[in-house]
């Protein structure tokens, strides 16, 4: 247990600087994002819970719905129970090794979350513009595999940065501008060479960002020129309401992240990476399973009919 402790204290510690210094503004901040917190976990879990309850969401759309509100659950959940304890604490310290853990699967979690919003837009595309196909095509093992690949691809790209990152010397650069272990974060403060560093998060993020994103467009292009091309009134607004869920979705996630990522540092200020980071990782999670039942007449009638079950019991 010694020998544990020792290497354990024999690694840097990097203290994170927070979103704000001021006791009062702390105070506020933990009591909102304690509330956001829990309306972003409990309602994903139980966006999960009524694709699982229902027979009627037992299809390849829910089936991708419940794997996202999964992956939004533990997204949030990275990153929010520290930052709730450090507003609170005087000391922001995190090891190395937390610092390390914590960058992985916040790693994992956003990447994946990019491949599956991709799969998810594949999907509506495959319903509306090939629904006589959609049954051959997007079948129970394809589902499957492409929920898994999305996953896995999260955890392997995630890796491969987190090992780039810890690989760098921090020497007596220990405070980092955020309030958790981001790459961006993190390389800024390296000392030394970070030319390898950098490029492994370039090619990351196309990768990882704007390669989904370009699948996604792709796949709404396509889909609004079916839907506005032919077909009836109805048809049109239902395979309008079918989509717009998702489409606020991937509007609020990749705008958020884009605006991080994918602008010069030099234009970009510390407090506005902060806050858009505060929008992607706490809020929107929040705000996705509200999107997606309150547009989606399945889902409210699915919460319904559970409503209804629990008071039959009681």
């Amino acid at each position: 247990m010694d020998i544990i402790n020792r290497i354990w204290s024999s690694w840097p510690s990097f203290i994170l600087m927070g979103i704000s210094n001021i006791w009062v503004t702390n105070i506020a901040l933990f009591v909102t994002f304690v509330f956001i917190y829990m309306m972003a976990v409990m309602g994903n879990l139980l966006l999960v819970l009524l694709v699982i309850a229902d027979s009627h969401l037992h299809s390849p759309m829910y089936f991708f719905l419940s794997n996202f509100s999964v992956l939004e659950a533990c997204y949030t959940s990275t990153v929010v129970p520290q930052m709730l304890t450090h507003l609170l604490s005087e000391e922001r310290i995190i090891p190395l090794i937390r610092c390390g853990i914590q960058l992985y699967f916040f790693l994992s979690f956003g990447i994946t979350e990019c491949f599956l919003l991709s799969v998810m837009s594949y999907d509506r595309y495959i319903a509306i513009c090939l629904p006589l196909h959609y049954s051959l095509t997007i079948t129970k093992k394809v589902c499957i595999s492409m929920a898994t690949v999305s996953w896995v691809g999260g955890l392997f790209f995630s890796a491969i940065n987190t090992a780039f990152t810890l690989n760098l010397s921090f020497g007596n650069h220990n405070k980092i501008d955020h309030f958790l272990c981001e790459m961006p974060a993190l390389v800024k403060i390296a000392h030394g060479d970070t030319h390898q560093a950098k490029m492994c998060m370039s090619i990351s993020c196309l990768f990882t960002l704007v390669l989904p994103l370009l699948l996604i467009l792709m796949s709404y292009t396509r889909i609004l020129y079916s839907i506005f091309g032919k077909g009836s009134l109805t048809g049109k607004h239902k395979a309008i309401s079918t989509c717009s869920s998702h489409m606020m979705v991937v509007s609020l996630f990749f705008g958020s992240v884009l605006s991080i990522y994918m602008q010069p540092k030099s234009s970009t200020s510390k407090e506005y990476v902060k806050m858009a980071s505060v929008f992607y990782i706490i809020i929107t999670p929040a705000l996705n399973p509200l999107i997606y039942s309150l547009r989606n007449k399945e889902v409210t009638q699915a919460l319904k009919k559970l409503i209804y079950k629990v008071g039959d019991i009681n």
